[in-house]
């Protein structure tokens, strides 16, 4: 049996190679075990909804279904893994959509193994995982984009408010469990909610406007 420290992960990828690379780096670290493996999008939802990982490692260029409608569908079926896309695409496009869709982090190939490491765990945690080079990118797409003219911190009840200011943080749901003394289960609640209310998908881009409001 699996400790409760142990992360499980899933990786997407069509290229058997570099998948296979991908687990077996994983399966160096004590506390992650990759519990299953894809080739397309498909495949990925499948398995995401019958092993429940608490992060699925995506690739964004895959045939029939690539990762941003891979992440749609996944988000669209109720899974609430972390979502991490691994590609060698830095198009802004591609960046800002994966996040709108649901995607709790973007990293690009290039990375040493042990960065990888670290931002699969960070993400985990419930933080922000992106390459530094796409930070900008990410945060002026969102900040000029005239999201949720509609919404505002009112529309969101006290406690879904405490939520959102605490995910802005970088907090994870656990975290913000411990501070509100509360389930871990009924966060993700507040936490599904509040991004329905506001017409997110994305924690980050939550977060994003919210800094926004308060500028």
């Amino acid at each position: 049996m699996l400790q409760k420290t142990t992360l499980t992960v899933l990786v997407v990828d069509d290229h058997p190679l570099l998948r296979k690379g991908v687990v077996d780096l994983l399966e160096l670290e004590d506390h992650i075990v990759p519990v299953g493996e894809a080739s397309n999008g498909q495949q990925a939802l499948e398995l995401a909804l019958q092993l429940e990982p608490d992060l699925i490692l995506l690739d964004l260029n895959m045939p029939n279904m690539d990762g941003i409608e891979t992440i749609r569908a996944l988000r669209d079926a109720g899974v609430d893994s972390r979502i991490l896309l691994f590609t060698v695409s830095d198009n802004e496009q591609d960046v800002v959509s994966a996040f709108r869709e649901g995607a709790d982090g973007y990293l690009l190939k290039d990375l040493e193994p042990e960065s990888l490491v670290q931002n699969i765990v960070k993400a985990a945690e419930g933080k922000t995982a992106i390459s530094p080079e796409l930070v900008n990118i990410l945060t002026t797409a969102i900040r000029s984009r005239s999201s949720q003219p509609d919404s505002t911190l009112s529309d969101l009840t006290d406690r879904e408010q405490e939520v959102l200011k605490y995910v802005a943080h970088g907090l994870s749901n656990k975290m913000i469990a411990r501070e509100l003394d509360i389930a871990e289960g009924t966060v993700k609640v507040h936490v599904k909610r509040l991004l329905k209310k506001l017409g997110m998908r994305s924690r980050v881009e939550a977060a994003v406007w919210l800094t926004r409001l308060q500028e």
